[in-house]
């Protein structure tokens, strides 16, 4: 091999690094046995503020929901936590039936006709989102509404620049829609949390041929109108606060569903129900093959991995709840949130700038810097919101005129059905000490 790209020896292939780095004395710790080992994991962990002993009112997009026992009993199960991607079908029929199930109850979730096996977050099915309505109308132009999660935009941005695909980003009330765009894109609950009337924005973006894709909450699926029933064509969503913890922030689970007549140009694996000669029920990788993902340009995405012990984990949560347990806590959370958004805005120094139904976030405005509040709330275990300083631009946005420019010491709350009235009595008495 040394001989064939011409060097003399393996030493040569390191010659690019500085001699200085190439094999620098590592000056670590003695080993520590497995019960040492413990006992110092066990030290630094105590340094987290876990949600195990901490109220978190934070979320942006991920979120703290209950997960029932079973959820983790079933994730758990060796022939689930260990599989690989089940490209043979014969050996694989538990594995894809889950799958098969997930597409299923997506589809319902959403109110779209067909659903993929699973993207690796929400940012990311978002921007393949993008991408293919770009290929079904054959435009380069992408006009995103600034409610849209400022990460989920720059994800966007970074798939879009090296295929020359103009991102426009536009406040509602200025939405403008040409013949040169190929989708709208919105947020459902959008970023500050407020539910939007999807309706306007689908019959813009049909009357100029281009699509609507919306990026919507599930959880919020459980007492609203879906995206579906406003028309959409293309619904994403991230799945982690079905059934997975925040867990530091990955691995996570992009949803991805669409109109059947769309199907083709989806991203992604797509499981089907299918018989065999024998006429018994089977389940197998459907409208592509495995090299469907090595095909470069060609491909639909370049996705190469399933999120599929994830997307395990939506389908027994949605499973062990059913559509009332769902419902159930969309109404919880949606109530906690206003009982504590009603109790903030009463304290002097706080208020609401925001107008609108909101469902489990809401912005509020704060007498001091969110920074400031947020690390005296840690002091009484709780987890506050996420600063919104400098992040939301009221020039754009009719529903952000009561906030003054920049919209300084702006925070993002959240409140869940994990929130006790204890927590969020305790907040609102911490904050009114910070006024």
């Amino acid at each position: 091999m040394l001989d064939a790209i011409g060097v003399s020896s393996s030493a040569d292939l390191f010659l690019d690094i500085p001699e200085a780095f190439r094999d620098p004395a590592l000056d670590i710790p003695r080993p520590l046995s497995e019960m040492e080992l413990m006992r110092e994991l066990k030290v630094l962990a105590r340094h987290n503020a876990d949600l195990d002993d901490y109220a978190c009112f934070l979320g942006a997009g991920s979120y703290n929901h209950y997960i029932p026992s079973v959820v983790r009993h079933i994730t758990g199960r060796s022939e689930f936590y260990t599989s690989y991607t089940p490209y043979q079908a014969e050996i694989s029929q538990g594995t894809l039936q889950a799958t098969y199930d997930f597409q299923s109850l997506v589809c319902r979730l959403t109110g779209m006709d067909v659903a993929n096996a699973g993207m690796y977050d929400g940012s990311t099915a978002l921007a393949e989102a993008a991408l293919m309505a770009c290929r079904i109308t054959r435009r380069k132009r992408v006009v995103a509404l600034d409610t849209v999660s400022p990460g989920y935009l720059e994800i966007l941005n970074s798939y879009m620049e090296p295929q020359d695909i103009d991102v426009q980003v536009m406040s509602p009330s200025a939405l403008k829609v040409t013949e040169e765009t190929a989708c709208v894109i919105c947020q459902y609950p959008d970023f500050h949390g407020i539910i939007e009337d999807l309706g306007p924005y689908a019959e813009a973006s049909h009357r100029a041929g281009a699509l609507l894709v919306a990026s919507a909450d599930p959880i919020a699926l459980g007492m609203f109108r879906s995206p579906g029933e406003y028309d959409a064509d293309i619904v994403v969503g991230e799945g982690q606060c079905m059934g997975t913890s925040p867990t530091f922030g990955g691995p996570y689970l992009g949803l991805f569903a669409a109109r059947s007549r769309h199907m083709r140009q989806m991203p992604g694996r797509i499981v089907g129900k299918t018989t065999d000669t024998r006429g018994r029920e089977g389940f197998v990788l459907t409208l592509q093959t495995r090299e469907q993902h090595i095909r470069r340009e060609t491909a639909t995405s370049n996705i190469c991995t399933s999120e599929a012990l994830v997307a395990l984990a939506l389908t027994a949560y949605l499973a062990a709840l059913g559509p009332r347990g769902l419902r159930s806590v969309a109404q919880l959370s949606y109530h906690k949130a206003h009982y504590a958004a009603e109790q903030i805005a009463a304290l002097p120094g706080y208020s609401l700038p925001f107008e609108g139904t909101f469902f489990k976030e809401f912005v509020i405005q704060c007498p001091r810097p969110p920074s400031e509040i947020n690390q005296a709330l840690l002091k009484d275990k709780i987890i506050g919101g996420l600063d919104l300083t400098n992040s939301v631009r009221p020039e754009l946005s009719p529903r952000a005129e009561g906030l003054r420019s920049g919209a300084p010491n702006s925070m993002l709350l959240c409140v869940t059905e994990m929130n006790t009235r204890d927590q969020i009595d305790s907040l609102v008495l911490a904050l009114s000490k910070l006024s």
